[in-house]
């Protein structure tokens, strides 16, 4: 499906998912740039210690702010080949969709593990309050979620999840790790919704060659 899309349409395939790659590319320039640095975290830098009313307007951009102490090549790359299957294969808007629940889930998480503290697991240290918060992981990894989910990929979609769950345990027990685990949390949510809506589509998705593991 992926394939023969485009082969097909070829790039008016993905429109979404290119605008989304030239955006990033746009923030990362400018704010690399001594003048383009605090426009970029004035539009699109989230902290979990400012009013939570900020952090919600500025939340759908945050997504396209590439992480500075990361290459910006990652998250190119997460964005063109997550966000350009779930495109293609789910629509751009329950796309967009999905990737600002996967994102709202980091930003609001972040809130309440500070608010918990680090006596609990699911809680953070007060410091990580003055962590800038950006960058597409999180949408990546819910839409990963959700396409597995909707085309019936139960084992691909279980990877995924666990394999979050693994990175908190073994690997960074930080903001960012543990963000990713809300993100599956919250597209979890949203797909069990989403068979109770509209039941009438359980069960019927067409499966992805090497996304759905055999029944």
């Amino acid at each position: 499906m992926v394939g023969a899309s485009l082969v097909t349409a070829r790039l008016r395939a993905i429109p979404v998912t290119l605008t989304a790659v030239c955006l990033t590319l746009v923030f990362h320039f400018v704010q690399n740039q001594a003048w383009g640095y605090r426009a970029v975290q004035n539009v699109g830098s989230v902290q979990a210690w400012e009013h939570l009313w900020l952090a919600l307007l500025r939340t759908p951009l945050s997504l396209f702010v590439p992480a500075l102490d990361l290459p910006v090549w990652g998250a190119l790359a997460q964005i063109l080949v997550v966000f350009g299957i779930a495109e293609i294969c789910v629509g751009w808007r329950q796309t967009l969709l999905v990737a600002y629940v996967a994102t709202l889930a980091g930003t609001m998480y972040a809130r309440i593990g500070i608010w918990i503290g680090p006596v609990s697991p699911l809680g953070l240290p007060d410091s990580d309050k003055y962590v800038i918060d950006t960058g597409p992981s999180a949408a990546v990894v819910g839409l990963a979620v959700f396409v597995c989910w909707r085309y019936r990929a139960w084992f691909t979609c279980a990877a995924v999840a666990v394999a979050m769950v693994v990175e908190v345990v073994s690997i960074k027990s930080n903001l960012a790790g543990k963000e990713h685990v809300a993100a599956v949390l919250a597209v979890l949510v949203l797909c069990a919704l989403r068979e109770v809506w509209r039941p009438g589509e359980r069960g019927a998705a067409p499966r992805i060659s090497g996304w759905a593991h055999p029944r």
